[in-house]
């Protein structure tokens, strides 16, 4: 119980802030990038797994309109982020902050700094198996 805590915990302070290997990528690609830290099965949602995933952001970039099928929750560990849900106001978050998207809700994930990336951690619910690229889809 105490390890399901302590993943629980990070993932609480998680967000999908999205790993570009340079500032000229387009928004789908850093959809697709990433480092999978770890997976874990969900015992109490039967064919789910928890996936938490460091994702970067190069100064000034953004990761572009998109949704995830299920919910996601993400910290803030270095830099400055603006978070775009649609139908709500802008929200500037920096390193130790953390926020929520519910599963369909379109957002935008900007960097909020020129000139420094930003890093974040997000936890992400998903069918088990699920692929990185499979986890954000671009909205229309």
């Amino acid at each position: 119980m105490r390890s399901e805590q302590r993943i629980v915990g990070v993932a609480l302070f998680t967000l999908a802030i999205f790993l570009t290997a340079g500032r000229g990528l387009q928004a789908q690609d850093a959809l697709k990038n990433g480092t999978i830290i770890t997976r874990t099965d969900l015992v109490s949602a039967k064919g789910m797994e928890g996936v938490l995933v460091l994702r970067e952001l190069p100064p000034g970039g953004e990761s572009g309109k998109h949704t995830q099928s299920e919910d996601e929750i993400v910290y803030v560990l270095d830099g400055s982020i603006t978070v775009e849900v649609q139908g709500k106001p802008a929200l500037t978050l920096k390193a130790g902050q953390a926020f929520h998207t519910a599963a369909g809700q379109v957002h935008n994930v900007k960097n909020a700094s020129a000139t420094a990336p930003g890093k974040a951690l997000a936890f992400y619910i998903v069918k088990k198996g699920t692929p990185l690229e499979g986890i954000s889809k671009p909205a229309n």
